[in-house]
């Protein structure tokens, strides 16, 4: 019996009958079926070609239940509806291209400032004369209500006004801009439903604990918990919130710099906040503005009754200058050229910007203008001025160079036509127009976009205050520049202007001892090290340019360095250098061997960005504060840090870098790359250095010495918070920290737990229109399992096919609601919210017929046959349920916050990685 029951045991494991019992629970009316169809199989075997058909129909029907899924969906069907692809470039300065001097899309080596969504983003904005109209008033609004009231009792200047309407301009054009590149049908029947449909089920929870709705709004509230969105918890947290947020989008609001005014950035954000964006989400939280927009999203907009007005430049007419008087700070690009300090320091301001080519390229056609014009010219000559327009060609009009200067077409194709054809076609030049538009380009470049924002740099007001500085200049480079033996016009000028930037110090030297004052002597030592890109000659080869960008470089191991401070054997990259560059002078070609520490990278990659910028395409990886830096440490940093050391010599601008060439050369002095040119504090040399400072002073700077010690001792003095500017009409004070509709609204406590990620940012199990069409159904007008089944079978067929439908539906009413006359009346409507508080008194009686004509609307937006399938008391149950959710103020303003915060995450996706 035994060996029979360990049987039967193995024989239950190898037919797996616990499995076969659960699928036997799980799916009963299937395994019923299988187990009626093979009894009849065998009891009827004789009429097997007739139970194949039975057979055949349930193989089917298994097959197609476990090849298909959720996510087995069938594509749209409706092939005349097809998203529209956004454009992802709207930039259109100049040419279709935002940069304004090279002319590319995303532009590496040009500052940001110079792109068009920072300088300039109203060019190219057209928008109807009556909508331009309507903004226009609204922000002339703000300055008459906010900023005149105390503004003329200063100063009748306009001057100050005028930079504040540019400041509006330039944030209603990039919000404008912004909002251009952004899928809205995408966002709304994505994102934004989602949030939706989880504020709807929040409600559909509170709904179920009250039995009236009175208590809905706080149960609503209470089931949110410590989720609920900061801005809720109380009218201050809600300011605090506004200001913040605020604060984080001048960066891409306001021009460039701007922010550095801390004077406007406060008066700007206190405005905006308290008188301006806090009005507007009251109004747009409020129960009659919700049901206003249930009425517009349902009864669609009105035809328009007049044709469309004409385009017009956004607010150019707004942003024009009141005053007349012409500033005495504003600079013409002509006045600069003829004054030398001045010019010496426009050239500076060009190189902090990347841009000195620009003014290079001007020089150098007024030269080449001035030649091309004789009457008469020689072979010689004809040949010089063809190389030149080669050189001009190769430098400003290719694509790959790094000057690259964006042209028209035409111009580029003219240039390039005489560059690669006969000498002698140069002459043409003469009578083309392609220079001439060409140099015209460019003055405009520099007169309207460079001379502006040179009016409003450091350098400029220096030059204001200091008065007139000119540069001196190294004899050894002015020597250096003379051996290159070039002699096109080109190179002439522009060795005209590198000498503009030559330093009196070489890059990497040592300052002389004489020029240190004894007295001045400091606790840290460091070595000066200045950057200078003049050839200068090596040791190793006396009277040959430098050339890096003909040098190669490997790491081909780790090797360890015997350190005489530390007694220790310290591992060290071992780099091989060849040198290629001095085969064109008869050398031959040098190599050597050098030893560099971890931390030297990083000495020189920060000397690097210091004099030149950062190279987005030759990074060294994070640094490693914490842990060891052994052997095995190195060797998996090799790779990384050889291809560093090539991509650095593959950049023309440090081809003759004389801070690489000592960190390649042999010869280098020793403590160049040291950790000490870090600026990290070390305090046991500080304290080890004070006794012997004191000695060696003898005591004649001690009594100031320890003054500053007891002060340095001292607690810091607790600085005054920022000022917060309290700015009210002129007519009606508003208050911020109470309102009659919100009261403070949720009224938390300032110790309540808060979490970062709202609770309505949750994932929940829906994604797209079909399946929030589901999840009303079941949620709000329960429908019976039925239909259900029924939906969650066609989701299969109809989802892509029904969220295309909507997408195209959604697309349409955007279309209709931002018509002109529409979007003049949402304007007027703002307008009256914000400075017209008590114009027009809502008695109980307008809002209770407003409110019964919404819900009206909205029982009568179902069709007929939703009402057959869920019944007529489902219906009216789900749609009060959704009425009565609007008509509470807090939860309308929750959802407001949410929605908004989705729409600041699309419009400005640069925050996405921004905590607050």
């Amino acid at each position: 019996m035994e060996c029979i029951r360990v049987y039967l045991e193995s024989l239950k494991q190898g037919l797996q009958i616990d499995v076969l019992r659960e699928v036997g629970r799980q799916y009963p009316v299937f395994c019923i079926l299988l187990v009626f169809m093979l009894s009849l199989t065998i009891l009827l075997n004789r009429y097997l070609h007739i139970l194949m058909v039975f057979w055949s129909f349930l193989a089917g029907v298994i097959t197609f239940y476990c090849s298909l899924g959720p996510e087995s969906l069938l594509p749209n069907i409706l092939y005349t509806i097809k998203p529209k692809n956004k454009q992802e470039q709207q930039e259109l300065f100049p040419l279709g291209h935002s940069c304004a001097v090279c002319g590319k899309v995303k532009c590496k080596r040009h500052r940001p400032t110079l792109l068009l969504e920072n300088y300039q983003p109203w060019l190219d904005l057209k928008v109807y004369s009556k909508v331009d109209a309507s903004m226009s008033e609204v922000l002339e609004l703000v300055l008459e209500n906010f900023v005149y009231p105390w503004y003329r009792n200063i100063t009748d200047d306009e001057a100050c006004v005028d930079e504040l309407r540019m400041t509006f301009r330039f944030f209603a054009s990039v919000l404008v801009r912004r909002a251009q590149k952004v899928d809205v049908p995408s966002v709304i029947s994505g994102k934004m439903m989602k949030a939706a449909m989880k504020h709807v089920e929040i409600i559909a929870k509170a709904k179920q604990k009250v039995k009236n709705t009175e208590g809905l709004q706080q149960a609503a509230l209470d089931e949110y918990g410590p989720g609920l969105h900061f801005a809720l918890h109380s009218r201050k947290y809600e300011l605090r919130y506004l200001r913040k947020v605020t604060k984080m989008l001048f960066a891409y609001l306001m021009p460039p710099k701007a922010t550095d005014c801390r004077s406007l950035a406060v008066l700007m954000q206190e405005i905006l906040v308290g008188s301006v964006f806090l009005p507007i989400m009251d109004f747009m939280a409020d129960p009659v503005s919700m049901m206003m927009y249930v009425c517009l999203v349902i009864e669609g907009s009105e035809p328009a009754m007049e044709p469309p007005s004409t385009l017009v430049p956004f607010l150019q007419k707004y942003a024009d200058p009141r005053t007349k008087k012409t500033s005495v700070l504003k600079l013409e690009l002509k006045e600069i050229r003829e004054q030398q300090d001045l010019l010496f320091r426009f050239m500076n301001f060009l190189k902090q910007e990347g841009a000195v080519h620009v003014l290079q390229f001007l020089l150098t056609v007024e030269e080449f203008n001035d030649k091309i014009l004789c009457p008469e010219l020689s072979e010689a000559e004809l040949h010089r001025l063809h190389g030149e327009v080669q050189h001009v060609y190769k430098t400003y009009c290719l694509e790959e160079s790094i000057d690259k200067i964006s042209f028209d077409r035409f111009i580029v194709e003219e240039i390039r036509n005489i560059a690669e054809g006969p000498y002698e076609g140069v002459v043409k030049l003469q009578t083309m127009r392609c220079l001439f538009e060409a140099y015209e380009h460019v003055l405009s470049l520099l007169e309207s976009v460079f001379t502006p924002m040179f009016c409003h740099s450091d350098g400029y007001f220096t030059h204001l205050l200091m008065g007139a500085e000119s540069p001196k200049r190294d004899s050894r480079v002015n020597r250096n520049v003379s051996k290159r033996g070039e002699t096109f016009g080109i190179s002439r000028i522009g060795s005209k202007i590198k000498g503009v930037f030559k330093s009196t110090t070489m890059e990497g030297a040592m300052l002389p001892y004489t020029m240190v004052d004894a007295e001045d002597e400091v606790v840290e030592e460091a070595t000066m090290v200045m950057e200078d890109d003049s050839p200068v000659e090596t040791a190793s080869t006396p009277g040959v340019l430098r050339n890096l960008s003909a040098w190669s470089i490997t790491i081909p191991y780790i090797d360890f360095y015997d350190d005489e401070v530390k007694k220790e054997r310290v591992p060290v990259f071992c780099i091989d250098v060849e040198r290629n560059d001095m085969k064109e002078v008869g050398h031959e070609t040098e190599d050597w061997s050098i030893f560099r520490r971890y931390m030297e990278f990083y000495v020189l990659e920060n000397k690097l960005t210091e004099f030149h910028g950062s190279f987005a395409d030759a990074q060294l990886p994070s640094k490693r504060i914490i842990g060891p830096k052994n052997y095995e440490f190195l060797s998996s940093k090799r790779e990384e840090f050889e291809e560093y050391l090539q991509r650095l010599l593959q950049h023309p601008e440090l081809s003759n870098s004389q801070l690489l060439a000592d960190f390649l050369s042999p010869h280098s002095m020793e403590t160049q790359f040291m950790d000490k040119m870090m600026p990290d504090v070390n305090l046991g040399k500080i304290f080890r250095s004070v006794p012997g400072k004191i000695i060696k002073e003898k005591g004649q700077n001690l009594e100031p010495f320890i003054q500053s010690f007891f002060n340095s001792c001292e607690s810091p003095k607790v600085k005054p918070s920022r000022p917060e500017l309290t700015i009210l009409s002129s007519t009606a004070e508003y208050n911020k920290h109470s309102n009659d509709l919100y009261k403070n609204n949720a009224n938390l406590s300032e110790t309540l737990e808060t979490h970062n990620r709202n609770y309505f940012m949750e994932m929940i199990s829906v994604e797209g229109m079909y399946d929030y069409m589901m999840f009303m159904g079941r949620v709000v007008f329960h429908m019976p399992d039925w239909l259900h089944h029924i939906l969650s079978g066609g989701r299969i067929l109809l989802k892509n096919t029904l969220e295309a439908y909507m997408d195209n539906y959604i697309q349409h009413k955007l279309e209709m609601i931002l018509q002109e006359h529409r979007v003049v009346s949402l304007v007027t409507m703002l307008r009256d919210a914000v400075f017209c508080e008590n114009s027009e008194e809502r008695t109980t009686g307008n809002k209770q017929r407003r409110a019964k004509k919404a819900f009206e609307e909205m029982m009568n937006y179902l069709p007929d046959f939703m009402e057959k399938c869920i019944g007529q008391e489902a219906k009216y149950e789900g749609i009060r349920l959704l009425f009565d959710g609007f008509q509470q103020p807090l939860l309308n303003k929750q959802m407001t916050y949410v929605l908004m915060d989705i729409a600041v995450e699309e419009l400005f996706p640069e925050l996405g990685k921004v905590n607050f």
